[in-house]
């Protein structure tokens, strides 16, 4: 039997437009007053009610994919100019010299070999834990995909390492200032209080997303066949049967060296702007940009030469820029059609008159849905906090198992949602399509919603606190 053929990820993106712009013909409109504090936009509890809704026509749905391009120009800009950043450092080779010299080791250490999963999926789970890394992200996918399938594993490996190693840091967070400190502050709890339990359910879902990812991949390592995405990392295999042999047959040279020290200290200047100088995608953009002239300077190529390969490298993100403007598009129609916070009022109302621990977890299943409409963890916490807060307080659950209902909500989503443009950037860039994701990712987000539901409850029957 033929095998059944899967639209487009484009396609399938924007049929979720339609369904969006479908429910704005069902869906009641709804508005909630807020109130501007401490510079974010904050929900009034009490102040919803039902407005008429706006339907989105043809008209409205042609142009949310224009619009979303509009929205999202911030990050649209940064994927353009850290796609054509990778490019020309990639044709300096160092970054190939590089992976060569992992490959090697890999391959003569049995140490290197059980450690390098687990050890770097540890380092980007704390960097999603400490500094919600989230669209930093991007980057490390030019590196550690080719790296994975040198290394005999393939695309979703190289995706998983990075991506899903930091999606469940930020899930599973205990400092993350766009989370944990604002969903705090809005519910006037003590800044990163409660953290000793929050190391607890890092260490338990970090541990879950690693045993899932290095089942899978000595699966793939031993037959690459049965890989989902075997045939589409045929460009990946290209492209480094391509880039054999530069840098004097992959040697890791002086001048190699030299690139690899600039480009390591302009991720630890990433880490230092984003969380001590509230560094965001404009000034994470302008770094490497400014990095990538400087490597290209070093490795001698003309000015000339440089300005090409930034122009190539953005040439290969315009695919990924579509899918980025759809995503957006969805929540375009929705907010047009005055139906999100219609959606956030009925959500909320399931939650009313449950028992205790119970009712902790449905504010993870209440976030969870949120988190499809607003994919955005500072942006949730701004509108769903101030909600749940006083909720929690007449359901007998303290305010800070609310938080972290919300924190594990919004972050285990993240990483399969297609509403989220960084979701779809991640597998523009790896070149996996939606549906080839979701297969692979469904069974573990199955596993995070069961140890989600049974984390929320020790906090419930413990009455953590402060209040």
């Amino acid at each position: 039997m033929k095998k059944i053929k899967l639209p487009d990820t484009l396609v399938f993106i924007f049929s979720f437009v339609l369904m969006a712009a479908a429910l704005t013909w069902v869906l009641p409109g709804g508005h909630y007053e807020r109130v501007l504090k401490a510079g974010r936009s904050l929900l009034l509890p009490e102040s919803y009610k039902t407005i008429n809704h706006i339907p989105q026509g043809l008209s409205a749905i042609l142009k949310a994919p224009v619009r979303g391009f509009i929205d999202a120009s911030e990050i649209i800009a940064f994927i353009f100019f850290v796609g054509g950043a990778f490019v020309l450092i990639q044709k300096t080779g160092a970054l190939d010299a590089l992976i060569q010299k992992i490959v090697s080791a890999h391959q003569r250490s049995k140490i290197v070999q059980r450690a390098f999963i687990p050890l770097t999926m540890i380092v980007f789970s704390t960097f999603g834990s400490v500094f919600g890394m989230s669209e930093e992200i991007i980057p490390f996918i030019l590196i550690f995909v080719p790296l994975a399938i040198s290394l005999g594993y393939d695309s979703i490996v190289g995706v998983a390492i990075p991506f899903v190693g930091a999606g469940a840091g930020f899930a599973g967070a205990y400092l993350n200032p766009f989370t944990i400190g604002i969903a705090q502050g809005i519910a006037e709890l003590p800044p990163f209080s409660g953290w000793e339990y929050r190391i607890a359910v890092w260490c338990v879902v970090t541990a879950a997303a690693v045993v899932f990812v290095l089942w899978y991949a000595a699966k793939i390592k031993k037959k690459p066949q049965k890989s989902p995405v075997f045939e589409i990392d045929g460009y990946w295999r290209e492209q480094i049967l391509l880039q054999e042999g530069k840098g004097e047959n992959g040697r890791l040279d002086s001048r190699h060296l030299i690139i690899l020290i600039v480009f390591s200290l302009a991720i630890v200047l990433l880490i230092m702007g984003v969380s001590l100088a509230g560094w965001y995608i404009t000034e994470i953009a302008a770094l490497f940009l400014g990095s990538a002239i400087v490597i290209g300077l070093i490795s001698r190529l003309t000015l000339s030469e440089i300005a090409g390969a930034l122009v190539e490298g953005a040439r290969e993100m315009v695919r990924v820029a579509f899918i980025i403007a759809l995503a957006r598009a969805i929540l375009i129609i929705a907010r047009d059609g005055r139906i999100l916070d219609s959606i956030l009022h009925g959500l909320s109302g399931l939650i009313g008159g449950a028992q205790p621990v119970f009712a902790a977890q449905m504010m993870f299943v209440v976030q969870s849905v949120v988190n499809f409409f607003i994919p955005s963890g500072s942006g949730q916490a701004a509108l769903v906090m101030p909600i749940m807060a006083p909720l929690s307080d007449l359901l007998h659950v303290t305010r800070q198992t609310a938080v972290l209902a919300f924190q594990m909500g919004d972050g285990f989503t993240n990483l399969i949602i297609p509403t989220s443009g960084v979701t779809m950037g991640v597998l523009g860039v790896a070149r996996i399509p939606y549906e080839k994701w979701f297969s692979w990712l469904w069974p573990l987000q199955v596993l995070f919603f069961i140890l989600a539901l049974l984390l929320l409850i020790p906090p419930v029957l413990l009455n953590w606190g402060p209040f």
